[in-house]
């Protein structure tokens, strides 16, 4: 079987702070951001590819996950972290972004195996709401 990551939900105590985040800091354009700022969407997205999208759900939504998904106590389940993987000048770019918006980068790496091989270099730092990215790229 082949599949692709379509989308992960984050947990966020302010959609509109993680989604400014996300757009200014980290650099994923919004997806229904204009239809949330208007109250016509439930929650704003991010997307990373173009078949990859990161949900920014309030935690005050998680009261009818375990209905939705029928699974019991699915709601806020913790995540270690997730990884983006960018192209060097990218990386590059989003470390200055991460310095002029006083995001501390919390982790390094080198020599990390991912997804598409071993990545040179790995970054990890924190959202507004304390969910772990690693950002890496490959040569």
């Amino acid at each position: 079987m082949e599949a692709r990551l379509d989308h992960l939900v984050c947990w966020v105590a302010d959609p509109f702070v993680s989604l400014r985040f996300y757009e200014r800091v980290v650099g994923l354009p919004g997806v229904r951001a204009e239809e949330f700022r208007e109250g016509k969407a439930g929650f704003p997205s991010v997307r990373v590819a173009p078949e990859t999208i990161l949900d920014l759900m309030a935690y005050e939504s998680a009261r009818g996950v375990d209905e939705g998904t029928g699974v019991r106590g699915a709601a806020g389940h913790p995540l270690n972290h997730f990884c983006l993987a960018v192209d060097r000048e990218e990386f590059d770019a989003l470390q200055v972004r991460l310095k002029q918006n006083e995001v501390e980068v919390t982790g390094t790496g080198t020599n990390s195996f991912g997804a598409r091989g071993i990545a040179p270099e790995t970054i990890y730092f924190a959202d507004p709401d304390g969910n772990v990215i690693e950002v890496r790229y490959y040569e």
